[in-house]
């Protein structure tokens, strides 16, 4: 069978696109990827695809100069005039689409020829590309078992299958929590200023300093918070990536980071607890957060309540009672089987 995944953007649409295409590939399906040239090397970097990758000429909508918006919604229209008449041609049996700006082109050329179009959100909030391109597919699988603002109004067929993630988180799964006491503070790829301000003081308050920190953090910011650890007598790991993610989740007893997909699906496959704040400007976070709290994994809390203060009593109180620690990790593991079940519905 002859399969089209259309994703870009960033790494949290990537990664669970380049798993479920390994798996297309693996049980001998000819797969074909689409993306923008924003993330055509990271596309290149997974396994071999059979038919190659396709770049297309597309960027976001979220520009607030209208000029700037208008150039983007022309070359997302331009692409999409282009894959038509690839389709044409190479015509492919299924379509799968992961969402964003760089997915419309695909999922809009497979509704010209009606080919069976596969759409999956990976927020708990229904993105603004996917609400566009729901009008055109008949099944949207999403990450979390709830979707704030799916539209009524289409005859979409929800699933819940999960969010693919790489295969040493699925590994890490279920893996007990460390027997030292241990903090890892994230923000992303970009760190996040609002951790870089409060965790530290928050730390500063409490009486018990035995408490390993791993921080990552923007490359500027690096020595800064090395020095601020050392000169307060708090072992701590400061970095700008880290690159063994379920190694890091693994051996922390709590997480304190934002709520972007990527992130919460991997806090729920390996099973640990967490302090989330979302990025105020991103809804979809929120909903993240809020689903992730739900399963009394931990909690979610608005970044302008996000204080030294609250910080350093509720830090206090989970790490003077580990049991507690320990209820949350289970409460917040999820089984992620998300591969299979995309894979499993595509090609039935």
């Amino acid at each position: 069978m002859k399969i089209w995944i259309a994703t870009g953007g960033t790494g949290g649409h990537v990664f669970p696109a380049l798993s479920v295409a390994e798996e297309l590939v693996e049980r001998g399906h000819r797969v074909t990827i689409s993306c923008d040239y924003r993330v055509k090397n990271m596309v290149k970097s997974g396994k071999p695809i059979k038919s190659g990758i396709v770049c297309i000429w597309a960027s976001g909508v979220g520009a607030k100069n209208r000029i700037k918006q208008m150039w983007s919604l022309f070359k997302i229209a331009l692409s999409s005039l282009l894959l038509t008449l690839r389709f044409l041609v190479l015509r492919p049996d299924k379509v799968v689409a992961f969402g964003g700006y760089a997915s419309v082109p695909a999922v809009f050329a497979a509704h010209v020829f009606k080919i069976p179009t596969f759409l999956h959100e990976q927020n708990a909030a229904i993105g603004r590309a996917n609400k566009f391109t729901m009008r055109w597919v008949k099944t949207l699988m999403t990450s979390f078992p709830d979707v704030e603002g799916i539209p009524s109004n289409y005859s979409v067929r929800v699933i819940y299958t999960g969010l693919p993630v790489r295969k040493d988180i699925l590994a890490a799964a279920g893996t007990p929590l460390p027997k030292s006491t241990s903090l890892f503070i994230t923000g992303g790829s970009l760190g996040a200023q609002i951790l870089d301000d409060v965790v530290p003081q928050a730390l500063l308050q409490m009486k018990n300093k035995k408490i390993f920190v791993t921080h990552q953090t923007r490359p500027e910011n690096v020595s800064k918070l090395q020095k601020l650890y050392a000169d307060n007598k708090i072992k701590a790991n400061v970095l700008s990536f880290v690159h063994d993610m379920a190694g890091t989740i693994s051996n922390s007893s709590l997480i304190i980071g934002r709520s972007g997909a990527s992130t919460v699906v991997e806090l729920e496959t390996i099973g640990r607890g967490a302090i989330l704040v979302p990025l105020g400007i991103n809804p979809d976070q929120a909903a993240n957060a809020a689903s992730f709290a739900k399963l009394g994994g931990g909690f979610a809390i608005q970044q302008e309540k996000f204080t030294p203060k609250w910080l350093a009593a509720t830090l206090t109180e989970l790490f003077d009672n580990p049991l507690r620690l320990e209820k949350m990790a289970k409460k917040s593991l999820v089984v992620n089987n998300a591969v299979k079940k995309i894979v499993d519905e595509v090609i039935k």
